[in-house]
């Protein structure tokens, strides 16, 4: 049986990363492709950072998060591999995003990126009421 304590801290991360999906589809109609880049990648995270505490497991780093998913829910068939390709594409965008000087994003980047996003957490979602 589940712990409780790790289904809530999923449970909260799961909202945690709802919030962020809905700030980046706000960024997008206000123009704010940076943001909505930044948003869309972070909803992706909080999601396998909500799988993750299903098996007490946590990272100080991205790559660590990224990892940790990657092997636990993507290579053992529980999750699609076609998810760990929308991790690839939203960490490499967001990185890009925040800190390469003069980097342009175009709309229908973003767009796709809050796409995956939502996705994303759509699967997520669906695993942790399995449980």
């Amino acid at each position: 049986m589940l712990d409780e304590s790790r289904k809530s801290l999923a449970i909260y991360r799961i909202e945690k990363a709802g919030e962020c999906l809905k700030a980046a589809k706000t960024a997008m109609e206000t123009g704010s492709l940076p943001t909505a880049i930044n948003r869309s990648y972070y909803c992706i995270f909080h999601a396998m950072r909500a799988v993750l505490a299903l098996d007490a497991l946590d990272s100080k780093r991205h790559s660590g998060i990224i990892s940790a998913f990657r092997q636990r829910y993507i290579k053992t068939g529980i999750f699609p591999i076609e998810l760990s390709d929308v991790i690839e594409r939203a960490f490499k965008t967001r990185n890009k995003s925040d800190y390469d000087d003069f980097y342009v994003i175009s709309k229908s980047d973003a767009s796709a990126q809050a796409v995956d996003a939502k996705t994303f957490l759509a699967a997520v979602e669906t695993y942790i009421k399995t449980l």
